[in-house]
C-alpha cells in the first residue's frame, strides 16, 4: 500500500486560499489604501484608529472599503440612533438641502421654533439655545451659570461673588478650554494648564462631600446623570435630590450634562426623568440631528430671563437643514415606539451579558439602563475590542476596563442574539477565558454585580 505524498507548504496555502469567499480574498489581496497614507501624513494625531475606512451604512451595520460588515454596537459613540441610512432621515436632507443649508442667526429659518418646542415639551424645561456641539454647550452653560449667579449691583469686570462651578471627579465634559475647566482627569487637563479659576471636584454620589464643598460662593452644580467616558456610572436618587436642594437652597443651578445619555438612550425622553425633580438646565448633542452636528441647551424661564443680544451666540447652530432632520428624528423615535424598543432590546442585552458572566470570571459588573451599557472586566479590555472588530462587532472601551455598548435605538432582537453570539466567541478568544483557576483579584473582588442606572 503506498502512501500519499505529503504536501507541499505552498500547496497548502494555494488550497487555503481557495477556500476563502471572493469577499475576503479581495480584502486580502486588497493594495494600501491610499486615503490612510493621507490621513497619516496631513491630519493631525487625535485619535489612534485601526488601518480601515468605514464607507458607508445601513440600519444596524457598517461596512469598509474592502466590503466587511460590522454590526455597530458604538453608533457613533451615541450619536446614531437611528442606525445608519435611515430612510426618514435620508428623505429630509435631500428635501432640505435644495432649499437651503444655511441662512444666518440674524434671521428665523422654518424650523428652529418648531425643534424647540418639541424639546422643550420632551423635557419639561422652556428655553433653548442651539450650538454646533456637546462641548460648545457646555461652554455655554458655563457662561449661563456664570451669568445667572451676578447679582444686579456687582460690576460687570469684577468677579461676582457667586461664580464657583462643582464639577463631579471621573466626569467628562468635553475638550474645549472651557469645558476642560469641568473635566477632572488630568491627562486632558494638565497639557494646557493654567486652567480658569473657579472649579472645585466633588466626589461623585458622596453627598457628604458634596454638602462640605457647597457655600454661597457657588453658582452651579454640573453632572452627568449617567457618565458616559467615566464608566456608565449613573447619579442615584439621594445624590440628585440633595444637589437640587442645595442649588434651590442657595439660589444656584443644577445642570444636567444629557449629550451621551439624553434623548432616548436610557428609554426615556431624558435620563434625569428617572427623578423627582428637574434640573435648571440640561445640556444635549449626539444623537439630537440623527449624526449632523447639533447640540444644544435646554433651561428654564428664571435662566433665559438673564440672557440679552450679544451676551452668547453662534454662527452655525441651529441651521435649517440640521434643525429640519433633528425634528424629524426626534419625531421619528415617537412614530416608531423606539423607546419602548430601547428599553426591550437593552434588557435583553444585559440579560444575555449575565449569562455569559457565569462563563467569564473577568466579567465583573455590568452596568446602565436601556441602550447605555458598560460591562466591566477584572482585565484590560482594549484586546477585546480589536478581536470584536475582527468578528465584525464595533464597541469600545473607556477607563480601560469597561466595555462600552450604545446600539442604536432601531436594534431588532435578532441582531440582539447575533451580538450576544459574536460578544460570547470575543470573550472566549482571550487567554485568561481558557484558565479554570480565578486571579487573586477575582477571589478578593465583590462578587458579580449587575446593576440598572437607577
Amino acid at each position: 500500500m503506498t502512501r500519499a505524498a505529503p504536501k507541499s507548504k505552498s500547496s497548502v496555502r494555494a488550497a487555503s486560499k481557495s477556500k476563502l469567499a471572493p469577499k475576503a480574498r479581495a480584502r486580502a489581496s486588497a493594495k494600501p489604501d491610499a486615503r490612510l497614507a493621507d490621513a497619516d501624513k496631513f491630519l493631525l494625531p487625535t485619535y489612534k484608529r485601526p488601518p480601515i475606512v468605514l464607507t458607508h451604512g445601513r440600519g444596524a451595520y457598517v461596512f469598509d472599503s474592502t466590503g466587511k460588515k460590522y454590526l455597530d454596537f458604538l453608533g457613533g459613540i451615541a450619536v446614531n440612533a437611528l442606525g445608519h441610512a435611515h430612510p426618514r432621515i435620508v428623505k429630509t436632507i435631500r428635501r432640505e438641502a435644495p432649499r437651503a443649508v444655511h441662512f444666518s442667526n440674524l434671521y428665523h429659518n422654518p424650523y428652529q421654533g418648531p425643534l424647540a418646542r418639541k424639546l422643550a415639551e420632551w423635557s419639561g424645561l422652556d428655553r433653548v439655545f442651539f450650538s454646533n456641539s456637546g462641548t460648545e454647550a457646555i461652554e455655554g452653560a458655563l457662561k449661563l451659570a456664570r451669568l445667572y449667579g451676578r447679582t444686579h449691583d456687582e460690576p460687570a469686570a469684577t468677579p461676582a461673588k457667586k461664580h464657583r462651578i462643582l464639577a463631579m471627579e471621573n466626569y467628562f465634559h468635553g475638550r474645549t478650554l472651557g469645558a476642560l475647566n469641568v473635566t477632572p482627569t488630568e491627562k486632558y487637563r494638565l497639557p494646557f494648564a493654567p486652567l480658569v479659576p473657579g472649579v472645585e471636584f466633588v466626589r461623585f454620589k458622596d453627598v457628604a462631600d458634596l454638602e462640605s464643598k457647597f457655600d454661597d460662593t457657588v453658582c452651579a452644580v454640573l453632572l452627568e446623570t449617567i457618565q458616559g467616558e467615566g464608566g456608565i456610572h449613573a447619579a442615584t436618587p439621594a445624590f440628585w435630590d440633595r444637589a437640587r436642594a442645595l442649588t434651590t437652597k442657595r439660589g444656584a443651578l443644577l445642570i444636567a450634562d444629557e449629550i451621551q445619555c439624553g434623548l432616548g438612550r436610557t428609554g426615556r425622553h431624558f435620563a434625569y426623568q428617572a427623578f423627582q425633580s428637574k434640573p435648571d438646565m440640561a445640556v444635549i448633542a449626539k444623537p439630537l440631528a440623527a449624526g449632523l452636528p447639533l447640540g444644544a441647551i435646554l433651561t428654564t424661564e428664571a435662566v433665559a430671563a438673564r440672557i440679552s443680544p450679544g451676551l452668547h451666540g453662534t454662527t452655525f447652530g441651529g441651521g435649517p437643514l440640521i434643525c429640519a432632520t433633528a425634528l424629524e428624528a426626534l419625531t421619528v423615535i415617537e412614530d416608531e415606539k423606539l423607546l419602548e424598543n430601547v428599553r426591550a432590546r437593552g434588557a435583553e442585552i444585559r440579560e444575555g451579558i449575565a449569562a455569559l458572566a457565569k462563563k467569564f470570571s473577568f466579567i465583573r459588573e455590568i452596568r446602565g439602563e436601556g441602550l447605555m451599557i458598560g460591562v466591566e472586566l477584572s482585565i484590560e479590555g482594549g484586546p477585546f475590542v480589536a478581536e470584536a472588530m475582527n468578528r465584525g462587532l464595533l464597541m469600545n472601551c473607556t477607563h480601560d476596563y469597561t466595555l462600552r455598548l450604545l446600539p442604536s435605538f432601531v436594534i431588532t432582537k435578532a441582531q440582539v442574539r447575533n451580538f450576544l453570539q459574536t460578544f460570547e466567541s470575543v470573550l472566549a478568544s482571550n487567554p485568561v477565558s481558557q484558565s479554570t483557576p480565578a486571579s487573586p483579584e477575582k477571589e478578593n473582588s465583590p462578587p458579580l454585580a449587575q446593576s440598572a442606572a437607577r
